[in-house]
């Protein structure tokens, strides 16, 4: 087994016979910083709910296995440079996109955070350290996808999340978005990465109000942490001046409840322990 590189959240090996090895640690990131601390667990839910999703999903993905609590294997593929994401919810990162008049909105949105959008909306970004917003006209110029491509990965990107939606409703969850991933398998687009509380935002149905910070089932717990204590602000400020930001430390609080939030979770919606 040849180790191939280590990601924000998870070491990839080459294990041969054209498959890889997802190992999935409790390291966490925000705002595209990472962290000192690890959160328990968290490495074993992402796991095994990529292999739920995977399983669940009826779309063609590169998962082959499990095969232990914080690993999977998958098949070798050629990632699209493109993250897919999906919205359903007028929330994170599209409302100050919004305010700057960078994004508009289908007819009749309300543009208060954490309303419902009236359809989700396909919002793709790039794929890069910091993740740039694109349109179709941008993804063409740029040459990241043919223009067939892109109508493919926008309906298919969009049934996923209805699907998904639909699951997670069932369990008591609001999927408010989604990023997905994609790679060439075969000359076919397969759905790749892995599908979990790092890539959506989980919100609590019956905690559900329009106007206010939600409560998150996912890693938006950190990052609402981050930008109450004027966090994300330094980040940023420390990237116009040219320097790496430093992360602070995570109160343990915060901690113990994104593992238990991210176990409940998947309890919840899959209906399996951990």
């Amino acid at each position: 087994m040849k180790f191939l590189a280590s990601g924000k959240v998870k070491d990839l090996y080459d294990v041969g016979d054209d498959t890889m090895l997802f190992k999935f640690s409790d390291r966490v990131s925000a705002y595209d910083v990472k962290f000192a601390q690890d959160i328990p667990r968290k490495g074993e839910v992402l796991c095994k709910f990529a292999e739920f999703w995977f399983n669940k999903l009826p779309v063609a993905n590169h998962f082959v296995r499990r095969v232990s609590d914080n690993e999977i294997i998958v098949k070798k593929m050629k990632m699209l440079p493109i993250e897919c994401v999906v919205r359903g919810y007028f929330y994170g990162s599209l409302v100050g996109r919004w305010k700057k008049g960078e994004v508009h909105l289908p007819d009749g949105a309300n543009p208060v955070i954490a309303a419902k959008l009236p359809e989700p909306i396909f919002d793709p970004t790039t794929k890069s350290e910091h993740d740039i917003p694109i349109d179709k006209k941008k993804a063409l110029e740029m040459n990241l996808v043919t223009d067939q491509q892109y109508s493919w990965l926008e309906k298919t990107s969009v049934d996923i999340y209805k699907k998904m939606s639909e699951v997670a409703d069932k369990a008591g969850f609001i999927l408010a978005d989604l990023k997905l991933e994609f790679g060439m398998l075969d000359g076919k687009i397969t759905l790749g990465d892995s599908i979990g509380p790092d890539e959506y935002r989980l919100w609590l149905k019956d905690a559900y109000a329009v106007g206010k910070t939600q409560e998150a089932y996912d890693k938006q717990i950190l990052r609402d942490w981050l930008t109450e204590h004027g966090y994300q602000k330094q980040f940023d400020d420390a990237r116009d001046a040219g320097k790496e930001p430093i992360a602070p430390t995570i109160p343990s609080e915060i901690i113990q409840k994104m593992t238990l939030r991210y176990i409940t979770a998947y309890q919840k919606i899959t209906g399996l322990s951990v």
